[in-house]
């Protein structure tokens, strides 16, 4: 087998003692002393040759470049370019693969050219940061190891594929198994039927072979999965201004399996940004749009889940900011796969595979690799400065808000939801509303909900009336199943809905249900009390004084 060429680059007086390490790492290590062929600067022999000219020989040779970055430069030729610069633009010209690994060093006290090779690095390549030779030595290792797991030089299964020890198929929830089919056979005409059972699911996904559960099966369809994967569970957090400073608005920890993660996820974030409710004009249902589009934002999320490294102690992190929402996962780009390339390369890569085909049937991802270039399409549509990438370490996916123009924020003081054109539409439903419901609810709002101003005012500030309450409200039309409300204002996790926007608008007497003594009845609805009746007149005319 042909052995692996890395040429090992640095400035020469300020990273020698690591150089040294990683050159005898690599060729005593049990794995790499096989296949792998490092070179450094040491290794050069006394020939009639220019050692620049050796340099670019030896990395036109090698497979792989790896460039370690500090704070100096290096002596310039006579066109002022550093050997160590030559020699990574040489690998860039070749298109070897690169492996960046940047010191920990302030931007300051790096030399200013410096900087700029490293601002060159930063938009093609995975690069990591490391602070001595113990972390270096681990980074390289771990970038190594993808290398050649992608080549198909070393093979080892996928971690969904493997098997999640002490687990039988009554971990399995049936409940999401047969969920997850209904969802498939809708969207993406998923070929067996509603009564199948489980283990016939999970065998047809390869979730199941040979009478044993998989890491996939329990994180997609699992009870408990987070019994098995502690660190599957999801954080949120919403932030008042543009740090990490407290206070936390609010913070939420998820548990569950990956589609209850990005449902809830989604929800948390949709909850928290503005939203725009138009009118029925154009049909029965109330048009909503969310400052950052829907489908940004779960494609973020589900991009987050999906292709996180789920044997890395880190959880996928979602904050929200005042100006930006960020999605940061454990996981890496492909090798292959340049950052800079992402926001218009149409490839799918999957890093769980058997994670991601039940989430394509479900219609959470596309499997052609098109998330990440709609995701960009539909924040530029909807008026929002492009979304940004950042790989290192992590992940990340930042999403800017809406009036974020360069990097700074304009007139974003909070972040309640702007409700646009809502009280003109509600006010007419609310008169609509009087001549829908029984004599019970008419009765005793006969003349006084129609939508004209009796004078009665309660004094109430619809100022202080919680946001997903508010937004209940102003899409109520006459009777309204909890499902209808919910697809409404799209959101998807049942719980969260019940939890942070059905019960309170109930509690709070905007809305009540049509049969408050049988409470799980399949024929249940909700309406507006008098309450919130009066109360989407109240919005109506603030939104008229406000034009």
């Amino acid at each position: 087998m042909r052995r692996i060429k890395i040429f090992i680059s640095s400035v020469q007086s300020e990273f020698a003692d690591e150089r040294k390490m990683l050159y005898e790492y690599l060729l005593s290590d049990a794995l790499f002393g096989k296949l792998t062929d490092p070179f450094i600067f040491e290794m050069l022999p006394a020939a009639d040759i220019k050692p620049d000219t050796a340099y670019l020989e030896q990395v036109r040779q090698c497979d792989i470049y790896l460039g370690i970055f500090g704070k100096e430069y290096g002596n310039p030729d006579p066109s002022g370019i550093s050997p160590t610069e030559h020699e990574f633009t040489s690998a860039c010209s070749d298109n070897k693969t690169r492996l960046i690994f940047l010191s920990s060093h302030s931007t300051s006290e790096r030399d200013p050219r410096e900087v700029s090779l490293i601002k060159r690095a930063e938009k093609e390549l995975v690069r990591k940061k490391f602070n001595n030779a113990i972390n270096l030595k681990n980074a390289v290792y771990s970038s190594i190891i993808r290398y050649l797991e992608e080549k198909g030089i070393i093979r080892t299964g996928p971690f969904d594929a493997s098997i999640c020890r002490g687990t039988t198929i009554s971990d399995v929830d049936p409940d999401r198994v047969l969920w997850f089919v209904r969802l498939a056979r809708e969207k993406r005409s998923f070929p067996l039927s509603e009564t199948t059972e489980p283990e016939t699911v999970l065998q047809h996904l390869n979730l199941f072979p040979q009478g044993e559960l998989t890491n996939a099966a329990m994180l997609l369809f699992g009870r408990q999965p987070q019994k098995y994967f502690v660190s599957s569970e999801l954080k949120c957090a919403q932030f008042t201004g543009t740090t990490f400073n407290k206070p936390i608005q609010s913070y939420q920890i998820y548990k569950g399996d990956v589609f209850q993660l990005v449902d809830q996820a989604v929800d948390f974030v949709l909850s928290r940004i503005d939203i725009s409710v138009g009118t029925r004009e154009r049909g029965v249902s109330v048009p909503t749009e969310y400052e950052i589009p829907r489908d940004a934002v779960a494609e973020a999320i589900v991009n987050a889940v999906a292709h996180r490294d789920y044997t890395s102690n880190g959880s996928v992190q979602v904050m929200l900011f005042r100006d930006r929402l960020e999605v940061t996962n454990p996981g890496h780009l492909p090798h292959e796969l340049p950052l800079d390339t992402i926001k218009t390369e149409r490839r799918s890569i999957p890093a769980n595979p058997l994670l991601a085909d039940p989430m394509f049937y479900a219609a959470y991802i596309e499997k052609l690799g098109t998330g990440i270039p709609d995701l960009v399409e539909r924040c530029l549509a909807a008026g929002l400065r492009e979304p940004e990438f950042e790989s290192g370490l992590d992940f990340k996916i930042i999403i800017w808000r809406r009036g974020v123009i360069s990097g700074t924020s304009e007139g974003r003081a909070d972040i309640r939801g702007n409700i646009k054109n809502a009280g003109q539409d509600a006010g007419q439903d609310a008169g609509q509303d009087a001549g829908q419901d029984t004599g019970q609810d008419t009765g005793q709002d006969t003349g006084q909900d129609t939508g004209q101003d009796t004078g009665q005012d309660t004094g109430q500030d619809v100022t202080e009336i919680p946001e997903p309450v508010r937004r209940v409200i102003l899409i109520m039309k006459g009777r309204m199943k909890r499902q209808k409300i919910q697809d409404e204002l799209r959101l998807k996790h049942r719980e969260s809905f019940v939890d942070y926007y059905l019960n309170p608008a109930m509690k709070t007497g905007y809305i009540e249900m049509t049969i408050p003594d049988a409470l799980t009845s399949k024929n249940q609805q909700y309406r507006l009390t008098a309450k919130g009746k009066k109360t989407v007149q109240k919005l109506r005319r603030k939104t008229k004084n406000k034009k």
